[in-house]
């Protein structure tokens, strides 16, 4: 089981919202009421791991240990929304969200295979890892520039949690598992051929609800991800190719493989259908997280 180590290991480095984080050095005169407006949307994005806490564990009950390391995971993210929403609390509480509009992105994502979906927040995780990493050098204010660091780092640490998973599953199911990493590998990152932003909080996730099937549709503000990434923390081609080159390496080091462009891995994935079409022909089990 991987999830008494990750536990240990998380816990480890676990901080504390009251010690750790500067709220005496809070100036006023640094935090603009549109920084702080991002402040809010972010908060609320963050609860939506809420919805996806309830989609890994449905979707992987025949997996006890990985269902098990969610639960810390669903901690850390819930703590993310939480220290945003103090933030705001002390400083703006006039823009707090409301129970309401938490509530709003807790809906059901349709089932979908478990592989495709580990992999699909491991690339998330090194996504928003840079994403905040950058906004906390657009904030000006010190606490939230502290704090979007911290959160910058436990979403690293996440991605190393479930590249664990990912390499376990490697072990239990081959080829298939590796198919389905390199397939969500090409689409995570291939981000400058698509018009929004790809992240698992904006993408389409039940076909009922469409087009308010996507935690980003959800928020007060829908379209403010994309404004927020272009025009106010200008998370440019410079980021975008530091979250490619990251995502290319752990896929190298997790495939034994070398990829050093999008089109190496789209290759690469091209090979493993081909080897995967004649077991998939003779009966191969389906693949799980």
């Amino acid at each position: 089981m991987l999830y008494p180590e990750l536990f240990k290991q998380l816990e480890a480095v676990r901080w504390d919202m009251e010690k750790d984080i500067p709220w005496g050095s809070f100036d006023a005169s640094l935090l603009t009421d549109e920084q702080a407006q991002t402040i809010k949307m972010n908060a609320i994005t963050e609860w939506a791991a809420l919805p996806a806490t309830e989609m890994f564990l449905r979707d992987n009950r025949d997996d006890s240990d990985f269902s098990a390391f969610i639960s810390v995971w669903f901690f850390e993210e819930q703590k993310h929304s939480l220290v945003l929403m103090e933030y705001l609390r002390r400083f703006r509480p006039e823009l707090a969200p409301t129970e309401e509009e938490l509530h709003a992105v807790r809906f059901e994502f349709e089932p979908a295979p478990a592989l495709e979906t580990l992999m699909l927040h491991f690339c998330g995780e090194i996504r928003l890892n840079h994403w905040y990493r950058c906004a906390s050098q657009w904030h000006t204010e010190p606490v939230i520039k502290q704090i979007y660091t911290q959160l910058s780092q436990d979403e690293a640490r996440h991605g190393g949690a479930y590249l664990r998973y990912m390499k376990r599953a490697i072990n239990n199911v081959g080829l298939e598992a590796k198919a389905a990493f390199s397939k969500v590998g090409v689409l995570m990152a291939s981000a400058r051929r698509t018009a929004q932003a790809l992240h698992p909080t904006n993408l389409h996730v039940n076909k009922k609800l469409y087009p308010r099937d996507t935690v980003q549709s959800r928020l007060p503000k829908p379209d403010w991800l994309e404004h927020w990434l272009d025009k106010q923390i200008k998370f440019d081609s410079t980021w975008e190719t530091k979250v490619v080159e990251r995502i290319l390496s752990n896929m190298g080091l997790l495939l034994d493989q070398s990829f050093k462009t999008v089109q190496d891995l789209n290759r690469y994935r091209k090979e493993l259908a081909r080897e995967l079409g004649p077991a998939a022909a003779a009966g191969a089990p389906a693949a799980s997280a």
